[in-house]
């Protein structure tokens, strides 16, 4: 950890964190989710480049280090895709000549492998179909490819209870039907769209009640569980579980308190807005394909593997209509949290998937 540095790349006026482990043409771009940060791939950091790789990791806009927009409430998924181009711009890292590109047999090594996590799959897959030039494969965990709006799953999304925690986070002021709420944000044309009713209110205050660390403990507790966390109609979602209650044995305090530190910087305004409060207005890119080769990493007992629709679209193969060149995995005992519960599995899976594709 301590051979890690960090410096900031500029994206649009704002300073983006970066961490840096290794060197040399071979680059391996992290993508944290929510309640991650950069620090969440210090295991696979570490491990890629020990294998040969340059590994970056990033604080995506108003996260950990980074600087937040002048406007987090507007801020979109088209925006992080923004923040992964421009580091790779800042830090020089080539795009494939189209000639390149169009070769299917050719394997390349001096552009990007993006490992995203949780809502960074969302990111990731978003890159690949804007910018395939840039991306060498793809490799996601906790999320298969899927776009916001989540088109493959619309017909599910009834199934949804009212005091699922997304929904909750999604909009401050509560609404009480998940079939109203997902036609509301459906009704948006794009993924530039501004809900009208994000102000501040039930997600912040619920946040609010605790200090910065009681929440990320809470969240990752909840998170680490094999069932989707959800409220009764009178009850709180960060009153799901107790302040008190033990971390999972692969989270050590030290970890939690870095974690804490990094989000007493942010705040949540920026993590509220992406990915809750625009993962259900599409981005137009529903008729795109990942042309990259893909991995998706899966733990079984990975409480989003209950949401609606998820398990049937990773295992009946629909996810390859997105990824034609698609590997899928499941650990027998990961959750979401899989690559620092089980990190010597996920670096394993990882590397040899890299090394297959940089031959």
């Amino acid at each position: 950890m301590e051979k890690i540095q960090h410096n900031h790349v500029q994206a649009k006026g704002l300073k983006l964190h970066v961490a840096q482990i290794g060197t040399g043409p071979k680059v391996v771009v992290f993508l944290h989710g929510f309640p991650e940060i950069w620090y969440s791939w210090r295991h696979q950091m570490v491990a890629v480049a020990n294998a040969g790789y340059r590994a970056i990791s990033v604080d995506f806009r108003g996260y950990g280090l980074s600087e937040h927009p002048s406007e987090p409430e507007k801020a979109t998924f088209n925006d992080f895709v923004d923040d992964v181009v421009a580091v790779l711009d800042s830090l020089g890292i080539t795009k494939v000549p189209l000639v390149a590109l169009m070769c299917l047999r050719a394997k390349f090594s001096t552009y990007a492998h993006l490992v995203a996590k949780d809502f960074g799959a969302f990111v990731a897959a978003m890159v690949g179909i804007l910018h395939p030039e840039r991306v060498s494969t793809i490799i996601l965990l906790g999320v298969p490819f899927l776009l916001p709006g989540l088109s493959p799953l619309q017909s599910q999304l009834h199934l949804i209870p009212p005091g699922f925690y997304m929904l909750r986070w999604m909009v401050s002021n509560f609404i009480s039907s998940a079939a109203n709420l997902f036609q509301y944000h459906l009704s948006f044309p794009s993924c530039c769209a501004v809900n009208s009713l994000q102000v501040p209110g039930g997600a912040e205050a619920d946040f609010g009640r605790f200090d910065t660390k009681t929440v990320i403990r809470k969240v990752y507790i909840m998170f680490s569980g094999s069932l989707p966390p959800v409220a009764a109609d009178n009850q709180e979602i960060m009153d799901l579980v107790d302040s008190s209650a033990p971390l999972p044995p692969w989270l050590s305090e030290e970890d939690l308190a870095e974690y804490g530190s990094l989000y007493e910087k942010s705040g949540f305004r920026t993590a509220l807005q992406v990915p809750y409060r625009t993962m259900m207005l599409p981005c137009g890119l529903d008729d795109g394909k990942v042309r990259a080769p893909g991995l998706v990493i899966m733990g079984e007992q990975d409480y989003i593997m209950k949401f609606p629709g998820l398990e049937d679209y990773i295992k009946s193969g629909k996810v390859k209509e997105f990824v034609p060149n698609l590997d899928v995995t499941f650990l027998a005992q990961g959750t979401h949290f899989v690559q620092e519960q089980l990190p010597e599995e996920v670096n394993h899976l990882i590397i040899s998937f890299l090394n297959k594709h940089c031959e």
